[in-house]
């Protein structure tokens, strides 16, 4: 069973405890889930952190190291056919993160984990 971090919860995992997602931390210690951190994740934080709208504990890539070093999770890659999959979302939402995010998570078969209410409007399974 596959997972993917939605970009806030892999922050709020990282730096903000309290507001954690209970169900990556149950996926983090069931053996049986494959926890994803997309690519998507340190693109989005980098483009929010240059353009003023994030601030971070620390810069992306000591985030990311950390979160890779600390935890059972693997990278995922964006793929062409992510890219393609995008084409069969409805318009819901002009975030192209999160879009490409829902599309990885569908095309994956893998649940998304998020708080972001706009993603049950895709055909995408989430929990929280």
């Amino acid at each position: 069973m596959i997972a993917v971090t939605d970009t806030h919860t892999l922050i709020w995992h990282d730096s903000n405890p309290a507001r954690a997602s209970s169900a990556l931390v149950r996926y983090l210690a069931d053996p049986m889930w494959t926890v994803f951190v997309s690519v998507v994740n340190p693109w989005e934080m980098t483009i929010k952190v240059q353009t003023g709208k994030l601030i971070l504990r620390a810069d992306v890539p000591t985030i990311i190291a950390n979160v890779l070093r600390v935890n059972p999770v693997r990278l995922l890659p964006v793929t062409l056919d992510h890219v393609f999959a995008l084409g069969g979302l409805p318009p819901v939402h002009k975030d192209p993160f999160d879009r490409l995010l829902a599309a990885q998570a569908i095309f994956e078969n893998a649940v998304l984990l998020t708080d972001d209410a706009i993603f049950r409007q895709y055909p995408v399974r989430t929990d929280w």
